[in-house]
């Protein structure tokens, strides 16, 4: 069985995410969402919101891909992580050159750490190559329209987060995000 690991914050889970994750699913039986605590960032959503979004966003991708999608919360070394879900690979999605130098320096400590983990990188669509998460929470703060990055379920999340209008919202699916002890 092929496995990889597509590790991030996935605060919140983006529709470049969301593409990152459809394509990768065409190169694995299971596709390990590891969603990285890292205190350090000071997430907007907490661990059991993001492990939440990105469950309930992936339901589809899986049922239409036929590929296995688990998500795993962690907080060790990226590779030990790789080990603890038995990821052959590790699948990272770039967007700009930018990207690419950090992710060049990664692949190379993971290669040192443990070379029998491959590292693969998924360039992003051109319409998702602008998005990221920081950029996307920072629209929706300053009450701008985030609707176009994110999906609905999420941007209702966003706008509930900062209190703003959800009048962007055509679609909103309710769900609740349940409470939840965070997985190893």
């Amino acid at each position: 069985m092929r496995i990889g690991l597509y590790p991030g914050t996935f605060d919140p889970v983006t529709l470049g995410h969301l593409d990152i994750i459809r394509r990768a699913t065409v190169l694995v039986d299971r596709l390990v969402l590891g969603v990285a605590i890292n205190r350090d960032k000071g997430p907007l959503f907490s661990l059991e919101e993001r492990v939440a979004m990105i469950e309930i966003e992936c339901r589809r991708v899986s049922e239409e891909t036929g590929c296995e999608i688990v998500v795993h919360p962690f907080e060790n070394l990226l590779i030990n992580c790789a080990h603890d879900v038995g990821a052959q690979m590790i699948i990272r999605g770039l967007r700009a050159v930018a990207d690419f130098e950090y992710e060049f320096q990664m692949v190379g400590m993971n290669r040192k750490l443990d070379d029998s983990v491959e590292t693969v990188f998924l360039m992003a669509e051109a319409q998702h190559q602008a998005i990221a998460s920081r950029l996307v929470k920072e629209i929706a703060r300053l009450g701008g329209n985030a609707s176009k990055f994110v999906t609905p379920h999420v941007y209702a999340a966003l706008c509930d987060r900062f209190g703003q209008p959800k009048n962007s919202v055509s679609h909103r699916p309710e769900v609740v995000i349940a409470e939840r002890g965070a997985r190893g």
